[in-house]
């Protein structure tokens, strides 16, 4: 039989970890890949498995190669603590790496926001790979490099993106600061393009393009948010030009 394994990277989830481990109990091997959490998700992760790391963090794309680095299954399931594998798509990836087509998966992920999810605000990733056969590259927004082919898995993963309003606004304003780094470091300079066009289209095109206004009201906050977070990158990377961080 084909063996799955199941990474998990964590930091201080403990409200959310339980859940994503015992929506995986069906995996051959289940790492978590910890950056040294000061709360109860180490002791939790400890009931479903023996396979914890902890590596300090420097970027997303390194954390998970080294987890990567450390399972021993045909096939890997890459998976956030927020994330919840259905019984549907549970049957689905153990029937797929039985009889692949593919060297790795995309699987749907429609975004969880304001007691809903959005069914028109989703993404499609690749999650689902054979372990020789990828790589993490990037560091703010790793990409998932895969060596042949990809497939689509027909089930969606439940993914509750966003643990409120604030929470939201936060992640936004982080990963705005590691996207300005990025430019900076490449002399990037903010244009008036920048500051207006993009949040603008941004804005457009999820609510127009990709009909995030059927969501309602969440899909609309949504649109309004990541328009922000593209608006605040550019900001932040004038600021750091004129060293006011």
């Amino acid at each position: 039989m084909i063996k799955l394994s199941v990474i998990i990277p964590t930091y201080n989830e403990e409200h959310y970890i339980e859940a994503a481990l015992k929506s995986v109990t069906f995996a051959d091997e289940i790492i978590v890949i910890d950056s040294f959490s000061d709360d109860n998700t180490v002791a939790i992760a400890e009931k479903y498995t023996s396979k914890i790391f902890q590596r300090k963090f420097d970027n997303f794309s390194n954390q998970k190669n080294y987890a990567l680095s450390q399972a021993t299954g045909e096939w890997v399931l890459f998976l956030d603590a927020d994330e919840r594998v259905t019984h549907s798509l549970e049957n689905e990836i153990l029937e797929v790496i039985q009889n692949p087509e593919h060297e790795g998966y995309k699987i749907n992920f429609p975004h969880f926001f304001m007691n809903r999810f959005l069914y028109h605000h989703d993404d499609d990733v690749i999650r689902l790979v054979r372990r020789d056969k990828a790589k993490f590259t990037g560091t703010v927004h790793e990409k998932l490099d895969v060596d042949g082919s990809i497939g689509q898995l027909k089930n969606f993963m439940l993914h509750f993106t966003y643990k409120g309003l604030h929470h939201y606004i936060q992640k936004k304003e982080s990963y705005a600061w590691f996207q300005a780094e990025q430019l900076y470091a490449k002399n990037k300079k903010t244009t008036y393009f920048h500051l207006f066009f993009k949040p603008f289209y941004r804005f457009f095109n999820s609510v127009f393009i990709r009909g995030s206004f059927r969501d309602g009201i969440p899909g609309i906050t949504v649109a309004v948010l990541d328009a922000y977070g593209v608006f605040q990158r550019y900001v932040k990377l004038i600021l750091l030009h004129r060293k006011m961080k």
